[in-house]
């Protein structure tokens, strides 16, 4: 009990005091966790349809999977689908970091009035309502025939992932010393010479970390990708979400392993990342 009764810091209370806390966390932990988990041995079901436990073990679902983009099963195509949305995630990597971070560093730079006037309206989409940033999307890709298009489905997502890719990357510039990147341009540097020269390199693990978010949150995204993909262009979580809604397709269990697999992998590199000292 000595343990409990122990202080953290003098001026912490004792773990004992708190000790609801933890409880109350591991709970919150494990009702967000085992539904996810449950995923897993079910998509190594031999069964016809999703059960849980399973009865026997098969890779049926995970050949399934794999060998659906050489059978040309149209609305089946699950790796058309994955390289799809692969495709568009990493185009979103390369609009969505270079408009945030220049988006930061704007505001770092900027007073603090302006500065509060704008944070508001940048990091609005993420504020709003997915769906009505769908349907507003959906209608304006309308008038200019982006619908059902990579351009659409890339400048949708990286519209929702930018907020965040402003909010790591501005949160690292003001831990940073901007009197260094003063200090090189005082001696003749440009603005964008001591930005790539000063300021950069020691805000490159928030960028990187800021990189595999937004990589994340356009794999992850389902809700502009119902409104705006389709045809040759639907992204894997479109075409879960209308097998589950048409057929009860035990893939999908295959299939959500691998992204809980895929997720799970960058978001530890982003820790990993987001700890590493410059």
């Amino acid at each position: 009990m000595s343990f409990f009764n122990q202080q953290v810091s003098e001026t912490h209370i004792r773990l004992k005091d708190r000790l609801w806390l933890y409880i109350i966390s591991i709970i919150v932990l494990f009702l967000l966790i085992v539904p996810s988990l449950i995923v897993i041995p079910m998509s190594f079901s031999g069964s016809q349809y999703l059960e849980f436990p399973p009865k026997n073990w098969s890779f049926r679902w995970y050949e399934n999977y794999f060998s659906s983009g050489q059978v040309g099963m149209g609305f089946n195509d699950w790796i058309g689908a994955t390289w799809t949305s692969i495709k568009v995630a990493v185009l979103t990597i390369f609009v969505a970091t270079p408009i945030g971070t220049m988006a930061a560093y704007g505001l770092i730079n900027s007073g603090n009035r302006v500065r509060n006037i704008l944070f508001p309206v940048m990091i609005s989409p993420m504020m709003i309502p997915v769906i009505l940033v769908a349907i507003g999307l959906f209608y304006f890709y309308v008038q200019f025939k982006m619908v059902n298009s990579i351009l659409g489905l890339v400048l949708g997502h990286s519209l929702v992932a930018m907020p965040l890719v402003l909010i790591i990357v501005l949160s690292a510039l003001k831990n940073y010393d901007m009197n260094q990147e003063k200090v090189a341009r005082s001696l003749g540097a440009s603005r964008i010479r001591a930005f790539f020269e000063i300021t950069l390199p020691q805000i490159k693990f928030s960028i990187i970390s800021a990189s595999l978010i937004s990589f994340l949150t356009s794999f992850d995204e389902v809700i502009i990708s119902l409104f705006v993909a389709g045809g040759d262009n639907s992204t894997i979580t479109r075409a879960m979400f209308l097998a589950l809604r048409d057929q009860i397709d035990p893939t999908i269990a295959a299939i959500s392993t691998i992204l809980i697999i895929i997720s799970t992998s960058l978001l530890i590199l982003v820790q990993l990342f987001g700890t590493k000292k410059d």
